[in-house]
């Protein structure tokens, strides 16, 4: 019951407010002044400059921005386009087979990404599908690394369904595609939107598995921040990731701000 009292409220929200003080805005608040430092040589920077920007904008920034977009937004469509078939299939298997094909979706996921990268790159740098070199292999490898998130976000949509709307659906004779285009489909929107986003997210700042198969002219903001950081350029490194970081979440906001509007909430 102390949970429950105005004394155990406030100790939990203390507790939460300093473990995602210390765990999260305090690492990104680093992050923060790294990207504005002129100089750092005490606990604060002794000055604050916006070159670090100024120079990471003029350099390739640009092309990273649009490598990273291009592939998560890529990846992250085609993933839920395969995560969201093999739910609404499986989903009309029986239960042990559903589940054990189920799991199949997962196994990439428990596989560190960089093994993935190495697979990959075994994989396809010989005739007859010869991806190495290509950004085909950086799109292969983003979507296998997030295609079982969107498969479990889809799957938990569809676990709370209610089978009324589709039943109603049927007996005044809507045929199976109709249910699923006009019924199904958008009572899954929300799942549907949250699965992309998670997907993009993850895919945006996806590093081990694209530093083994990214080709020359298509380097992503991940990856660029890991050739800035490894040369010393903190600084440089740490405003690449603030631009990364923004892009994300004006793309997420976006994602957001239509889905509230297609579903009327």
């Amino acid at each position: 019951m102390l949970v429950w009292s105005k004394s155990g409220r406030i100790a939990i929200w203390a507790i939460f407010a300093l473990l995602f003080g210390v765990l999260f805005l305090a690492p990104l608040a680093v992050i923060l002044l790294s990207s504005l430092a002129g100089q750092w040589n005490s606990v604060l920077p002794s000055s604050l400059t916006l070159e670090h920007y100024s120079d990471v904008v003029q350099g390739s920034a640009g092309d990273s921005v649009k490598a990273s977009f291009i592939t998560g937004i890529a990846a992250s469509a085609l993933a839920l386009v395969s995560g969201a078939w093999a739910a609404l299939a499986l989903r009309v298997q029986g239960a042990t087979l559903a589940r054990l094909l189920g799991l199949l979706f997962f196994i990439p996921s428990a596989v560190p990404s960089v093994s993935v990268g190495l697979g990959l790159l075994v994989a396809f740098s010989n005739p007859p599908l010869l991806l190495n070199g290509t950004v085909a292999i950086v799109m292969v490898a983003h979507f296998v690394l997030i295609s079982a998130f969107t498969f479990g976000n889809v799957s938990a949509g569809l676990a709370r369904l209610s089978p009324d709307f589709e039943q109603v659906a049927s007996s005044l004779g809507a045929r199976s595609a109709y249910r699923l285009w006009h019924v199904t489909l958008p009572l899954l929107a929300p799942y549907l939107a949250a699965a992309f986003g998670l997907s993009f997210a993850l895919s945006m700042g996806e590093l081990g598995a694209t530093v083994m198969v990214y080709p020359p002219g298509w380097v992503t903001l991940p990856v660029s921040i890991f050739s800035l950081t490894d040369r010393g350029d903190i600084f440089a490194g740490a405003a690449l990731t603030m631009i990364l970081v923004a892009a994300t979440l004006v793309l997420l906001l976006g994602l957001e701000r239509v889905t509230r509007r297609a579903t009327g909430s």
